[in-house]
């Protein structure tokens, strides 16, 4: 069975115009309690669709955004990438392998796809506000968020012949607004808002133009010589009055947080003095940043991986403290 939210189960239910909603809540209830109490009102929303004859789930050759739930395998779907995120590799028990995220979306709304391993490869002949099209993948639920995933035999086509999409729907955000002095390690899904106290100088490094890979004198472990590209990580210490964080952001979001280019961004490399006035003109911004929180281990601290950068928002900051 497929995860529906409820009242995403309810809305498919009524617009199909077997039912009205005040008729539903009761057989909703009527049903919960005909079986003890031993269903969820999501598990009595199913039955009572089976039994009008509603079919919640239609089968399209592409599916939108909002139509896809955890469980659904061998889905298509298009969309725009509003998002790239760096590839990071990591290490579980015996094993050890790379992951990659993106940010999808359409007209409906967005979701993260994520990409394993040598699917990571893929990721070079995409860019953000590319349009792809993403067969064969699968739908499975994550810190209660859901992410596509490519399936053994999937496959991302970019910029796919007759796929336009002009508008994309931000989606509702699954991020959990923090305290600093609330953070912990491997916290998923924070968001967190403060002042920039202390800026740090960039530090560049090379990459494996394929795997993304740090790369030694040309050399990448997994495809031998290889023309590096370079890459970037700028670290910022937020406060937010309960506490201070060091903040990391990697190439894609250091671009999103100075509004600057690759190009303009490697003249710092042989350049750093150029970097200070960037320096100064940060010091005493308020940003809102959304990713994870992961415990250093070279200096025992934890420290917030930025996915997500946007200027703070005083009037959105009113109504949130308001709430």
């Amino acid at each position: 069975m497929y995860k529906i939210p409820l009242p995403d189960l309810k809305e498919k239910i009524i617009l199909s115009g077997k039912i009205s909603a005040i008729d539903l809540d009761t057989k909703i209830k009527t049903k919960i309690n005909e079986l003890s109490g031993l269903i969820s009102e999501e598990g009595a929303a199913h039955i009572i669709a089976n039994e009008l004859g509603i079919n919640l789930i239609p089968k399209a050759e592409k599916m939108k955004i909002k139509e896809l739930y955890a469980g659904m395998k061998d889905i298509s779907t298009v969309g725009k990438i509003t998002r790239i995120f760096e590839m990071r590799e990591f290490q579980k028990n015996d094993r050890s392998g790379k992951v990659c995220s993106l940010i999808l979306g359409d007209e409906t709304g967005t979701m993260r796809l994520v990409l394993w391993n040598d699917q990571v490869d893929q990721v070079k002949e995409l860019s953000e506000n590319m349009t792809i099209l993403v067969k064969s993948a699968y739908v499975r639920e994550n810190n209660n968020a859901k992410e596509i995933h490519l399936g053994q035999q999937g496959e991302l086509i970019p910029n796919p012949e007759g796929e336009t999409i002009t508008n994309v729907r931000e989606s509702a955000s699954t991020f959990q607004r923090k305290k600093i002095q609330e953070l912990s390690d491997n916290q998923e899904n924070i968001e967190i808002m403060g002042t920039i106290v202390q800026v740090f100088d960039p530090r560049f490094f090379y990459t494996c133009p394929r795997c993304r890979a740090r790369v030694n004198d040309n050399q990448c472990a997994e495809h031998g010589p290889v023309e590096p590209e370079t890459g970037y990580v700028l670290n910022l210490v937020l406060d937010d009055g309960s506490g201070t964080i060091r903040t990391v952001f990697w190439k894609n979001q250091i671009h999103h947080l100075l509004q600057k280019e690759e190009a303009d961004l490697l003249t710092f490399k042989d350049n750093p003095p150029e970097f200070e006035s960037l320096k100064t003109d940060l010091l005493g911004e308020q940003y809102k940043l959304r990713g994870r929180v992961k415990k250093n281990d070279m200096f025992e601290r934890v420290e917030f991986s930025v996915q997500f950068v946007e200027k703070a928002n005083p009037e959105e900051e009113i109504k949130q403290l308001e709430q």
